[in-house]
């Protein structure tokens, strides 16, 4: 048995200043240690004060994941020593005699599974440790900047109820999501969605391995740490309870540190922070300023696109995906079309080039204009697929039409005459062709491939069966 939790630390990196401070939340490109201030800093006399937007957020987040939420913030200070924590301390909450955490018991359902959130804590990020020499492993020094240092994050704490690395994955990018429609975080920026991953199999102690920084990654390493594990039980090596650091290049687990426990923190409130009152008519005044939440924007996708169940949750899963679709979908009505398309060949084509939903310079009239000109018969299938690319970046699709003469060829004598030239070479394909339908597409491809994917593929294929029917 295999049980798995997940701490997930999201920056609230849409705030405009920092957690406790007036300093930029922005820090991205910024010359190390020019965003600081005695406050961030932990200088001697320094007063944190709440920003009290990244409160709002927390509770939105809070509403979304289903959980409960504290009658009171209360802050904590966590004791450590580490040179990325100026104070010595962290600014904190903590679920525990005398404390509480912003938001307790959620459940979120991916796959029709339920996974328990444990809680939620607002909390200060520490600094950013850069190695110049290597890694984090082989450095020969590190340096510190504390650009990064007190600027805002949720801790969402699940239950061990993730069963595999499958499933782990699919909450990430669902988490994802749901903080990308409430304008929590910037998920696209480095570092702004990572996790703490713990992972324990049956006859071991529990391993966490900290700041894994992609749903991917978080994937590969429960693979990893489970076949691990199980091989070190299997010739009788105790797996200790320890922390791990993920080795993205090699795609392995390094053993830190033995696991802290929570005495060794020294939790106790921060007397610089008193308690917040939260209402309920503050929280209702919040629920009311919310933005659709993914799940919902599935179920509207359906019923007023009228789109499959499955092309919904892919659209949503991303916003900027689900946003472009809904901006296309002003231009061009033939909405199941236009989901297959981006769904299909347009994510593909950015994945395949490593490039960013934000990064696409297609517009959604360039879209429209594509599939208008296919609906039409002005161009195949396959020329669609050829030049999306290049409507990627950025080009006209009727411009690029028109360049290249890639308009499509409807006359019907002409492909005849193509397709019977293709048959007489292929005589012994045209046999076997009326017994396996596999090989009429070898044809069609060949016949395709001679008109440089410009023949209308129903009339090939009709023109085809009739021309083998005739033999």
């Amino acid at each position: 048995m295999t049980k798995i939790g997940l701490e997930v630390h999201v920056h609230l990196n849409t705030l405009r200043t920092k957690l406790f401070c007036s300093c930029s939340a922005c820090y991205v490109g910024k010359d190390p240690n020019t965003v600081t201030c005695p406050v961030c800093l932990g200088l001697p006399g320094a007063i944190p004060v709440l920003n009290e937007e990244a409160l709002k957020k927390a509770i939105m987040v809070a509403v979304a994941l289903n959980c409960k939420i504290a009658p009171k913030l209360l802050f904590t200070r966590k004791h450590y020593f580490y040179p990325d924590m100026a104070k010595n301390y962290q600014i904190s909450q903590y679920d525990g005699p005398g404390s509480m955490a912003i938001a307790k018991d959620g459940i979120v359902n991916i796959s029709g599974e339920n996974v328990r959130i444990r809680r939620i804590n607002i909390e200060e990020d520490p600094a950013k440790s850069v190695y110049p020499t290597g890694s984090m492993l082989n450095s020969n020094y590190t340096l510190l900047d504390y650009n990064r240092s007190g600027v805002g994050l949720l801790e969402i704490v699940t239950e061990p109820d993730i069963t595999g690395a499958k499933e782990a994955r699919i909450f990430m990018e669902k988490l994802r999501s749901i903080l990308e429609h409430l304008n929590v975080c910037d998920c696209e920026m480095e570092g702004s969605m990572r996790a703490d991953v713990n992972i324990s199999v049956e006859g071991g102690e529990r391993v966490e391995v900290k700041n894994v920084g992609s749903s991917k990654d978080v994937e590969d390493v429960i693979k990893y740490e489970i076949a691990r594990q199980r091989a070190a039980i299997t010739q009788g090596i105790k797996i200790l309870r320890e922390t791990r650091h993920w080795d993205n290049d090699r795609k392995v687990t390094i053993p830190i540190r033995l696991k802290e426990s929570e005495e060794d923190y020294r939790y106790f409130p921060d007397p610089d922070l008193p308690p917040y009152e939260i209402s309920d008519n503050y929280v209702k005044a919040i629920i009311s300023e919310m933005p659709e939440l993914p799940d919902n924007r599935a179920k509207r996708f359906v019923k007023q696109y009228e789109i499959t169940e499955y092309d919904a949750n892919v659209l949503v899963m991303e916003k900027a995906l689900a946003d472009f679709f809904e901006k296309s979908a002003k231009y061009y009505n033939n909405y199941k079309k236009l989901a297959n398309l981006l769904i299909n060949d347009y994510l593909r084509w950015l994945n395949d080039r490593n490039l960013k939903i934000a990064d696409s310079k297609a517009t959604p009239e360039s879209i429209a204009k594509l599939m208008k000109m296919l609906d039409n018969e002005k161009i195949t299938i396959k020329i669609v697929k050829q030049i999306l690319p290049e409507i990627i970046d950025g080009k006209d699709p009727e411009e690029i039409v028109k360049e290249r003469n890639l308009i499509a060829i409807t006359d019907r004598s002409y492909i005849e005459r193509i397709a019977r030239e293709v048959i007489e070479q292929e005589k012994e394909a045209a046999k076997a062709a009326k017994n396996d339908p596999r090989v009429i597409n070898y044809l069609i491809g060949k016949i395709m491939k001679k008109t440089s994917g410009k023949a209308d593929p129903i009339y090939t294929r009709e023109i085809v069966l009739q021309i083998i029917n005739e033999l």
